[in-house]
């Protein structure tokens, strides 16, 4: 009989005014229950990532010959299962935080409620890392032990101010977006504050690009990526366009041009209220492009990370899981495990999609642009009413392009956003905002 039932049966009343005996009985029997609750709590607490939620949208992948696309990746349902969950879950899965330090010193403790576009973009971004630095074919195993980039790049998501690309660092960075600690974020503004961070991110080293309306510039993207890397006594990289005569005198063993890797992010508008069908055979090609990294939308004030599809569902990463902020170990590595999802991917028809959405893709040579912008023109360009626009030149109406260059600063990127009133040398950069209301 548990302690409520038992203090039914008999009354606290009673219970007190009887015997010794019956009263340590009654107090022990409210000690067990109260240890019992504190380790159930501690159990859901720690193994929160394994337990199923159960939704309406949750379920089995159903028995099919369909091929499944994952990140330019695809599986055959029926004879891959296996294959394709690993696929999935190898995927850095952020979700919200408890128990963080205070964003700002007095701010929130916890994203619960607002920060899951944020953490969308923090898995689009981790992608582009993986892609960066261990490859698309890179695969995630349990308990294994994983290259010291992987270690390094789920360092940069921790959640602490000093960390690159932190919940700190992405909701004091968006107070230059106008949005306020603790306020939701739209898929635009998400992106506009990962170039702005990368910026200061000299590890990686990324090329941030976010279109402007709807539009993709190739001669842009190219001016940004396309660095020089010099001779031993002179800068690794330098911009294109700073090329010296007194460089050019050295001749070509001198210097040589490379490529910056590219992380570009298409913000997009794919109707008024809710998604216009003639756009879903076109947003589904993305899936399938090698460059993909997937797209950030979901539903008004509810974010997921889109990775894939089936038929017509996508396929998404939900961080609307509260887990305990975990940091790092004496030894210096992360414990990962709560950093991947190893339930089955949630799944939602694609016409339930919320029109405001961002894709996402990683280019890191030249040659995968270049190849990204032949499929878009194959693909994407050959719809009578195009999701968006490539183009090879710099728009004549719009104002010159200039490629966003880090802030001449003397403190490192965490300390300098730790000031919001220091996020005036960024330009805000207003476009539609992102999911409706």
């Amino acid at each position: 009989m548990g302690a409520g039932s038992w203090q039914e049966s008999y009354g606290s009343q009673n219970v007190l005014s009887g015997g010794p005996d019956l009263q340590c009985m009654y107090l022990a029997v409210l000690v067990l229950r109260c240890c019992a609750q504190t380790f159930s709590s501690c159990v859901l607490s720690k193994y929160e990532n394994q337990i199923t939620i159960f939704a309406d949208y949750l379920e089995e992948f159903p028995d099919t010959d369909e091929l499944v696309w994952i990140l330019g990746k695809q599986h055959l349902l029926k004879t891959e299962k296996s294959k394709l969950l690993s696929d999935i879950s190898a995927r850095l899965w952020f979700t919200y935080r408890r128990k963080f330090s205070p964003i700002g010193g007095t701010g929130p403790s916890s994203d619960a409620g607002w920060g899951c576009m944020l953490r969308c973009g923090q898995m689009m971004l981790a992608q582009a890392l993986i892609c960066r630095h261990l490859g698309r074919d890179w695969n995630w195993e349990k308990q294994k032990e994983q290259p010291k980039e992987y270690q390094r790049i789920l360092q940069c998501f921790l959640d602490r101010k000093d960390c690159c690309y932190s919940i700190h660092q992405m909701a004091q960075m968006g107070v230059g977006e106008g949005k306020s600690i603790g306020e939701w974020f739209g898929p635009n503004t998400v992106a506009q504050v990962l170039k702005k961070l990368a910026l200061f991110d000299e590890w990686n080293s990324l090329a941030v690009y976010v279109s402007m309306d709807n539009t993709v510039v190739i001669e842009d993207i190219k001016k940004m990526c396309r660095t020089l890397s010099l001779s031993a006594d002179t800068p690794a990289e330098r911009p294109l366009e700073s090329l010296t005569a007194s460089t050019q005198s050295k001749g070509p063993s001198a210097c040589c041009t490379a490529w910056k890797p590219l992380l570009l992010i298409v913000p997009l508008r794919l109707g008024i209220n809710q998604i216009n069908p003639v756009y879903v055979d076109a947003f589904k090609e993305c899936f399938k492009m090698p460059q993909s990294l997937g797209a950030l939308g979901g539903k008004p004030n509810n974010a997921y990370y889109f990775i894939g599809f089936l038929g017509d569902e996508l396929i998404f990463l939900d961080p609307h899981t509260t887990q305990t902020f975990v940091d790092t170990e004496e030894n210096g590595t992360v414990d990962d495990q709560t950093f991947h999802c190893l339930q089955p991917p949630q799944r939602m028809n694609i016409l339930n999609l919320d029109p405001s959405v961002a894709l996402g893709f990683f280019c890191k040579e030249e040659k995968d642009f270049d190849s990204w912008c032949s499929l878009v023109q194959k693909e994407i360009l050959k719809e009578n009413l195009r999701m968006f626009e490539l183009v090879q030149k710099h728009p004549s109406h719009w104002p010159p392009f200039v490629p966003p260059a880090k802030p001449e600063v003397t403190t490192t990127g965490a300390e300098f956003i730790d000031s919001t009133e220091q996020l005036e040398e960024f330009d805000l950069e207003e476009d539609f905002e992102i999911l409706s209301i």
